[in-house]
């Protein structure tokens, strides 16, 4: 009811939470401004944002959009809700005056109609940062700035900006870095200047998943063959591809993350992890112990390959 209103307000370098924008989009417009020459970036850190919003400013945000008193005063309320903690533990309630409560439908909006405030400012055609060639890719909470040239004048008007909206960069957490020079991780990716091992001498912009993210992938799919020691191979694969599929369809961007490499370090996992799951004693009833149990729940099962040169061509691996 309220979303449609505020989305034609929004501005296309806000990604996270919106229709048809996702972490893919703002990946993309990240190798965009490269390609442009904007390789000063300043990654953003915002200090516990979902809980720091102030509800007196936000109703203010609100109210430029919204003229029907129910819909404010039932937004209202829903912000003093108290909140459940994990210990069992009630906080916020009437008295809350910040925050909103995290995993609440509308909290996603409410934090971008929020941080709309500050999209405007660094959007805004004829102001300072459109002079100074600067844009911001923002997703949710987490946000950069891009330009050819990021002077400390610029981060002194977004601390200023963020301070009157009554919300705290942490300067410790957030960096300026110079792209060509140097690597910078955003949204789960690694966005790296590396040399070309095919073109000598040339250089090329390389987005990938960030090792963190590689070994959360591999931590997920051990989890899981732990969980289901004696299942049948088909089910099996039903409990592992949507963990492949899920990642490799996140990370794999078409036109922007060019490298094959973390793929291919997954893929070599999957067939060791697996080869070990298949050959210890208490799979010997199994028909793949003993075999190369990857390449049978790939050709003949259809458990998902994510690296596409592999090799291996399972009967249904666009499923």
């Amino acid at each position: 009811m309220v979303e449609p209103i505020f989305e034609a307000d929004f501005d296309e370098s806000s990604h996270g939470f919106r229709p048809k924008r996702s972490v893919k989009t703002a990946i993309t417009e990240i190798k965009e401004n490269l390609k442009k020459g904007m390789h000063d970036v300043y990654d953003a850190d915002l200090s516990k944002y979902f809980d720091t919003i102030p509800h007196d400013k936000l109703m203010v945000a609100l109210r430029e959009r919204i003229a029907d008193p129910r819909v404010l005063h039932l937004i209202k309320l829903w912000l003093k809700a108290p909140i459940a903690e994990d210990d069992g533990r009630f906080t916020g309630g009437r008295k809350n005056s910040k925050g909103t409560p995290q995993g609440g439908v509308i909290s996603p909006l409410l934090a971008n109609i929020y941080m709309n405030l500050l999209d405007r400012i660094v959007r805004k055609a004829d102001g300072y940062f459109a002079r100074q060639g600067i844009k911001m890719i923002r997703y949710a909470d987490d946000f950069i700035l891009m330009g050819q040239h990021i002077g400390q004048g610029a981060l002194e008007k977004v601390y200023g900006y963020l301070d009157r909206m009554e919300l705290t960069i942490n300067k410790e957490k957030s960096k300026m870095v110079k792209a060509k020079e140097s690597p910078f991780d955003f949204l789960g990716f690694t966005v790296r200047y590396d040399k070309s091992i095919i073109y000598k001498g040339s250089r090329f912009w390389n987005i990938l998943p960030k090792p963190q993210s590689q070994k959360k992938i591999r931590q997920k799919i051990n989890a899981k063959l732990k969980k289901i020691g004696h299942y049948k191979a088909e089910d099996v694969v039903k409990e592992l591809n949507p963990i492949i599929r899920g990642w490799t369809n996140n990370y794999r961007i078409e036109g922007v993350s060019y490298t094959q490499v973390p793929f291919k370090k997954l893929n070599d996992y999957l067939r060791k992890r697996i080869g070990r799951f298949y050959n210890r004693k208490s799979q010997r009833k199994s028909r793949l112990y003993g075999q190369e149990a990857y390449e049978l729940l790939t050709k003949q099962y259809g458990l998902v390959v994510p690296y596409v040169n592999s090799g291996i061509r399972p009967v249904n691996a666009q499923r």
